[in-house]
């Protein structure tokens, strides 16, 4: 562990949590973690420190665990927000690379938003891998875009790893960074609904309080 925030992060734990996060070694291994804690419906950020200690969290919190995480790998700790039409929810992905591939890890509410392996040329690839999983309550595919990444080393000042209350300027500044457009207005126009197979399996496990429910 090179850098102060990693050390900061790791003199938080309980010989318990060094125990217990010892054993993510490798990204698949992360992203294992994630899938076995509850998706928390709760409308506030957890830091991955507060996620490994509540062993909870939605899909942002879930991506600031695995780049930190990742970071304890070696990775630069980056996430990626997905961006949809305005009936869904966004979409916050960690990122890595293998060989110079992308992959992602992700926390979601559905099953086809999760691990991604680093097989993917560009970040473009990464995230169109998504789409046809990337739907809302009303079966709807709703992704349209994506950021490009941010660095969370950037933050180390705010202590993002071990402390919850400035986590808001993460999510701030996703909001504010350059997007990536994805579909043309004729490509939204011609876009099927998604098969009803698809849907059930992709809501597999579902934390209903947590699902955004598009106005009718």
């Amino acid at each position: 562990m090179s850098s102060a925030a990693l050390e900061s992060f790791h003199s938080a734990l309980t010989s318990h949590e060094r125990q217990a996060i010892s054993r993510l070694t490798t990204p698949a291994k992360i992203q294992a973690f994630l899938d076995d804690i509850p998706y928390s419906s709760e409308e506030r950020y957890r830091s991955p420190l507060t996620v490994l200690r509540d062993r909870c969290g939605h899909c942002f919190d879930g991506a600031l665990f695995a780049a930190a995480l990742l970071r304890r790998l070696g990775h630069a700790p980056r996430i990626l927000d997905m961006l949809p039409n305005k009936r869904d929810d966004d979409h916050v992905l960690a990122l890595f690379q293998r060989d110079g591939y992308w992959g992602a890890l992700a926390k979601s509410n559905f099953a086809g938003l999760r691990f991604r392996e680093p097989v993917y040329r560009t970040l473009r690839e990464l995230v169109l891998s998504y789409f046809e999983d990337y739907y809302n309550s009303a079966g709807e595919k709703t992704l349209r875009g994506y950021t490009v990444p941010l660095n969370l080393a950037a933050y180390d000042k705010i202590h993002w790893m071990t402390r919850d209350d400035r986590l808001d300027d993460i999510g701030v500044r996703l909001s504010k960074i350059r997007t990536v457009k994805l579909l043309t207005p004729r490509m939204v126009a011609a876009l099927n609904r998604v098969d009803e197979r698809s849907y059930q399996a992709g809501m597999l496990g579902v934390n209903e309080a947590g699902l955004y429910k598009p106005p009718k």
